[in-house]
């Protein structure tokens, strides 16, 4: 099967060495997206709840740059600094997601890439 590299302008560039998503067959891999905005570059970090809205909307931009959706996402990957923002980022979370709801882990991590309050990675068909 070929890999095949998604990128688009209407989610963040990658921080690193790394793909926004990468494609294999009908099944696609995004990496963890941050709160940050494409448009200007502004970092949420102040907020989970607006935190956890853009880094859906990235998470949502590269899917459709794929020929995917939120409603194909199969598995999600939630990164939290705090899991006392579990409820707040649920909240917000469950906007995106309401119907054919992907399966879900979700964890605190020791530190995340620019201090963020939340990463978050989805696994989808495309």
């Amino acid at each position: 099967m070929e890999k095949l590299i998604i990128n688009t302008k209407k989610a963040p560039a990658a921080l690193g060495p790394y793909s926004q998503a990468v494609k294999v067959g009908n099944v696609l891999y995004t990496s963890g997206q941050l709160a940050i905005n494409p448009a200007n570059g502004e970092f949420i970090n102040d907020d989970i709840k607006k935190a956890t809205a853009q880094s859906l909307d990235n998470v949502k931009a590269i899917l459709e740059e794929a020929g995917s959706s939120l409603d194909k996402v199969v598995k999600t990957l939630v990164f939290l600094k705090d899991i006392n923002d579990f409820d707040s980022m649920n909240e917000i979370y469950s906007k995106y997601f309401t119907t054919n709801l992907p399966a879900r882990s979700c964890i605190q991590a020791g530190k995340l890439p620019k201090d963020a309050l939340v990463e978050i990675e989805v696994i989808a068909i495309a």
